[in-house]
């Protein structure tokens, strides 16, 4: 009987492995619309389809992923790979959901260079896409999230100063202001019980990995000095950017512009036209590194500037979440966390109008194509991926109307 249930222990850490591959994957293939849609996407997928976690632990994984630096929805996906399978499981989470972008785009570095794809219509369609999958976000967290008129405004005031004052620190301080107002209004609440994460990182990883993500950031510069030319300045060009990024994908691009343009690695057409197409790939922005790497030194180059902009999240998140269940049990934390949670919820209310509405609902019919597909989603369960092939083609028609 023992060597049985041995025989059999590996097969089973073998399939969920390989679910989380399948699954990540399809997420990879399928989450347009930048990193406030993925959450949306996630949200979907992982959280209401397979129930891998309760809605409070995701709610509290991405405001945690919200005040690292970092791309926040790779480090949602890679935190819910690693509760889910291990190391091994953050690890494979994150090829799934990078590798199919990292690709079309050294394609695109290789072949499609010059195109001018901006103006297709399933491009368009993809943003009305990502108008339906966010909306459905905000419908579900919401509910969960801000259930009474304190958290409703929490909610609304973090949303209207996230559209108007727009700056790279804001929407960190207004997710710290939150949490200072939650830890304030609900001191003296009766909090529920959270759920346990069930986290198989050990506390002594974690802190090697807090280690080597602060002693990279330093003395990756100092080395550069001594060694001017090969991987080395385009590793610590890209991890440099991969640290100091809070915000999300779209507040890269002036840090990446000051490592590659100046330096002569990319031009200033070739880095926009790169930019360009990678609003029309699914998964995460940060994969912008791969084209750049491509253009400026090929295949290995693509593999050096990917792995070091996403090296940092990858750190961060191991490095912090072994110590996030004993956190977000303390009374005072899961105060802090109430309002920070609706601030989130807020902050995804304000990406549904700008960028996504303001750019994707252009006309009435953009408006009808929208419901139409946020009808698909909420009320017909369809699923995702043939939700974004119906926005694609519908976007397509549209363009030809």
């Amino acid at each position: 009987m023992e060597s049985n249930k041995a025989a059999v222990q590996p097969k089973s850490k073998l399939r969920v492995l390989l679910e989380v591959l399948e699954v990540s994957t399809k997420l990879g293939l399928t989450s347009f619309g930048g990193p406030i849609a993925h959450l949306g996407y996630f949200h979907d997928e992982y959280i209401r389809r397979r129930k891998w976690m309760d809605e409070r632990s995701y709610a509290d994984l991405v405001a945690l992923c919200q005040f690292l630096p970092g791309p926040a929805s790779s480090q949602v996906g890679i935190g819910i790979g690693v509760i889910r399978a291990g190391l091994l499981g953050g690890l494979i989470a994150w090829l799934g959901f990078t590798l199919p972008s990292v690709i079309a785009l050294v394609l695109f570095a290789f072949l499609l260079k010059g195109f001018d794809i901006g103006g297709a219509g399933w491009i368009h369609g993809l943003k009305i896409v990502a108008v339906a999958i966010v909306a459905h976000a905000i419908l579900g967290m919401g509910q969960k999230l801000t259930p009474d008129r304190h958290r409703v405004t929490i909610a609304i005031i973090t949303a209207s100063v996230t559209l108007i004052w727009q700056t790279a620190f804001s929407q960190v301080l207004l997710i710290v202001t939150a949490g200072i107002i939650g830890l304030w209004m609900y001191r003296k609440t009766a909090i529920p019980e959270v759920p346990n994460l069930p986290v198989p990182i050990s506390r002594g990883i974690a802190v090697i990995c807090l280690v080597l993500f602060f002693g990279l950031l330093i003395t990756l510069p100092l080395l550069r000095q001594f060694f001017p030319s090969g991987w080395l300045p385009l590793f610590d060009s890209f991890y440099r950017a991969g640290s100091l990024v809070f915000g999300g994908g779209h507040v890269v691009l002036p840090l990446l512009e000051r490592e590659v343009v100046p330096t002569g690695l990319v031009n200033r057409e070739d880095f926009l036209a790169g930019y360009g197409a990678t609003q029309a790939v699914p998964g995460p922005l940060f994969t912008f590194a791969g084209y750049l790497g491509a253009m400026a030194n090929g295949i290995s180059g693509a593999l050096i500037a990917t792995a070091a902009i996403f090296l940092p999240a990858f750190l961060l998140i191991i490095g912090v979440l072994p110590f996030w269940n004993s956190l977000r049990k303390n009374p005072k934390v899961q105060g802090a966390l109430i309002g920070i949670n609706a601030a989130v919820v807020g902050i995804l209310l304000a990406a549904l109008y700008n960028p996504l509405w303001i750019t994707a609902i252009l006309a009435p019919v953009d408006f009808a194509l929208a419901a139409i597909l946020f009808i698909m989603l909420v009320f017909w369960k369809v699923p995702p991926w043939v939700v974004v092939l119906s926005g694609a083609i519908g976007g397509t028609l549209v363009s030809n109307l």
